[in-house]
């Protein structure tokens, strides 16, 4: 199996597309949540990740949402860490990464917003055990 395939495949494995009742008609989102990022793809996605990862990457793909602006909120407890981005054309794709220190493990969540706040997308992993 080729190298690509195998990107492709692990992608679908925990890829979601979502359109939200709240969402703009026509406007769709794709979230996956990798170890890395490369030539504007998720590397080695998962749900689970090791307590010791040190970072995550959600990406994201966006099309009918061009001009507009949307944040990657992640949240972990009541924690949020918001990060917004200029969508330039569609289909657009954007990441962000976050740090994640081993004493913060457990049930994490990226939700992906537009300006209004709506939630266009989400997607649950965990870390650690």
């Amino acid at each position: 199996m080729s190298r690509l395939f195998a990107a492709a495949f692990a992608l679908t494995a925990v890829s979601t597309t979502a359109v939200s009742a709240q969402a703009p008609e026509g406007t769709t989102v794709e979230i996956a949540i990798a170890r890395s990022v490369v030539d504007r793809m998720p590397v080695d996605t998962a749900s689970v990740f090791a307590a010791d990862v040190g970072q995550v990457a959600c990406w994201t793909r966006v099309s009918g949402a061009a001009g507009q602006t949307i944040q990657h909120v992640w949240i972990h407890g009541e924690n949020e860490f918001p990060v917004s981005f200029e969508i330039g054309g569609s289909p657009w794709r954007v990441w962000s990464t976050k740090e994640i220190p081993p004493e913060w493990d457990g049930e994490w969540r990226v939700e992906i917003r537009d300006s209004t706040g709506a939630v266009l997308a989400s997607t649950t992993f965990r870390v650690g055990e």
